[in-house]
């Protein structure tokens, strides 16, 4: 194989993202072969707008099966992935899934198991957060202990907004129903996968989750979650599709310093000396640990959805690396979960969890959704 054959399976906003950075070129070993829409109108705009040689079919599983595609991109609502990406290792394709993995970790875990089966077969995430320069100097100055042991971590991400337009724009956005969560499973997946990826998986979770507070909608728009962790660690997780101008600040602080991202920007406050060794020796009370600040350098690069789609290829063609491998996907669906039940529950929850009391806990509300199948 010279280059790989991609189907998308949902050409909606993102996914026709992803067709038009294929047909751009930005990446070489991976062509357009064929999409996949329930939706007419996006059907049509497929025909107008993608070479005539490109597959149509209404169906995914009619794409799975058809043999069009060495690989297929699964970018469909949330709840389908799991079921998709399933039946297309079973049919022998090498997949990538826009996240969220799912929409409860019971189904993810049938996926992880089902790849597992398939090691033949690539399976990929569409972390591309992941992608970013800064997030990746994070992880490698975190992991190398240059901030020493971990004890705190902050995420202010509240520059998702969404006017109530956003919400009223299809019938099932913002349900139980049809979405299966709000600002946590939609916007947030990125920065649950990548605080998980940086700081490892919290022990506990205490969420206070507010479903409609600001929108007219059923699933939650503000959520405020408490972490704590084994060695002691503490963090918050802060968000909302409603604050503007919103904050994207992540801190992350350490025994020997402090991590600050924010605006494109990451800074390293330095500590000369170990926290907690100054702090059992030091003689001056007030006195604080000497510091210097500096602003950190990258490599620069953020190539996002190309970047992810090139390192894609690469792992189906050549054996390269991943960006982020699908089974990954279940760990920032296990912090969205654990968040969500204990927003329901109002009480701490520890991992792991009782992934059953979540599902039960989930139908209820779906039940209740003022989407159901075959609503308009």
């Amino acid at each position: 194989m010279s280059k790989v054959r991609l189907g998308i399976i949902g050409i909606g906003n993102i996914g026709t993202k992803h067709a038009q950075i294929l047909l751009s070129g930005q990446v070489p070993g991976m062509a357009l072969a064929a999409v996949a829409d329930r939706a007419q109108a996006r059907r049509d705009w497929a025909q107008e707008s993608l070479p005539a040689d490109t597959r149509m079919f209404e169906e995914g599983s009619a794409l799975i099966e058809s043999g069009s595609c060495d690989a297929v991109l699964v970018a469909t609502p949330h709840d389908q992935h799991p079921g998709l990406v399933m039946a297309a290792f079973a049919h022998g394709l090498h997949v990538m899934c826009e996240k969220p993995a799912g929409v409860f970790t019971l189904n993810v875990r049938q996926m992880n198991e089902a790849a597992d089966r398939h090691p033949e077969l690539v399976f990929g995430m569409m972390f591309n957060q992941r992608a970013n320069a800064l997030y990746r100097k994070m992880h490698e100055m975190i992991h190398a202990g240059e901030l020493g042991r971990l004890k705190r971590v902050n995420w202010i991400i509240t520059d998702w907004y969404r006017a109530q337009s956003y919400y009223d724009s299809g019938a099932w956005r913002a349900t139980w129903a049809g979405e299966g969560g709000g600002v946590l499973l939609n916007q947030c997946p990125h920065q649950l996968d990548l605080l998980q990826w940086l700081c490892g998986m919290p022990r506990r979770v205490h969420a206070f989750v507010h479903e409609g507070k600001w929108h007219d909608i059923e699933v939650e728009d503000d959520v405020t979650a408490y972490l704590e962790y084994d060695n002691g660690a503490t963090g918050v997780f802060s968000t909302t599709t409603a604050d503007a101008p919103g904050t994207n600040r992540l801190e992350v602080t350490g025994t020997l310093g402090r991590l600050v991202c924010e605006q494109d920007r990451l800074r390293f406050d330095r500590l000369l000396v170990d926290e907690r060794e100054w702090c059992a020796t030091a003689s001056q009370g007030f006195a604080r640990p000497p510091m210097e600040s500096v602003e950190v350098e990258t490599e620069g690069s953020n190539p996002q959805h190309a970047g992810v789609l090139r390192a894609f290829a690469d792992a189906i063609l050549h054996g390269g690396r991943l960006i982020a491998d699908g089974r990954e996907g279940l760990q920032g669906l296990l912090l969205s979960n654990a968040m969500h039940l204990s927003g329901w529950l109002k009480q701490t929850v520890t991992l792991p969890f009782d992934e059953q009391l979540f599902l039960d806990q989930l139908k209820l509300r779906q039940a209740a959704s003022r989407f159901q199948a075959g609503s308009s």
